[in-house]
């Protein structure tokens, strides 16, 4: 994750060759979004009047309605409502990701040949070119999210993290398997499924780190299963 970071941050600072039209039309281009940000942030307006909590943003289920316990929410703006909802789509992610790897990628990796032990200390068994490939990968991901979500740092009057106008937190068109229902109410379901799976994910992965840190053991051999 810190190498991630990394990347976007310097991604997201250093000075591209295209021009800012170009980079827009190459990004428009690549990333057809699913809602359209006008219509959202209406709907957000209409749910705050009504008193819907977190301005009606998927995200809101039994048994824990209206979470909030330390009340970030209060007095936030919708802006930055939306800032804080791209970041915990971004973390959910990567930590559907990350709990899938370590069930996973302990055992199975056919990219570099280091087996055994918590996944930690299989990193500096990796092969020198698959840092460098996973640098490049993580960075071109992050690049393209980036720019198709957060407005230009150097344009006039520019606060930092705003987010573009026309962009709906966490939508960046990825649809491959056509799974996105074309129901709106379906829609939303999903998106709330998507958020309750990657807090859960974000749980059980630093549930992993912690202990394969305390015991030096991967989760199979932890529980007896060293196959795994």
């Amino acid at each position: 994750m810190a190498l991630s970071l990394a990347i976007g941050s310097l991604s997201f600072n250093s000075p591209v060759s295209m021009s800012a039209a170009r980079a827009r039309s190459v990004i428009s281009m690549q990333i057809e979004p699913f809602q359209d940000a006008a219509v959202v942030a209406a709907e957000a307006e209409k749910a705050d009047k009504s008193g819907a909590f977190c301005y009606g943003l998927p995200g809101s289920i039994a048994p824990f309605e209206e979470f909030d316990p330390f009340n970030f929410l209060q007095g936030k703006t919708f802006e930055q409502v939306r800032t804080w909802r791209e970041a915990e789509l971004a973390h959910c992610r990567v930590g559907m990701l990350a709990a899938a790897g370590f069930l996973v990628q302990e055992k199975f990796h056919p990219l570099f040949s280091g087996d055994g032990g918590p996944a930690i200390e299989q990193i500096p068994k990796l092969p020198v070119f698959m840092w460098f490939a996973i640098t490049v990968g993580i960075g071109a991901c992050e690049t393209l999210r980036i720019q198709a979500g957060w407005s230009n740092p150097y344009e006039p009057n520019h606060v930092f993290q705003k987010l573009k106008d026309n962009y709906v937190p966490g939508d960046i068109g990825f649809d491959p398997l056509g799974l996105k229902p074309d129901d709106p109410a379906e829609f939303a379901e999903m998106q709330t499924k998507e958020l309750q799976n990657g807090r859960l994910a974000m749980i059980a992965a630093a549930g992993f780190l912690a202990q394969e840190a305390v015991t030096g053991q991967t989760w199979g051999t932890y529980w007896g299963l060293p196959d795994f």
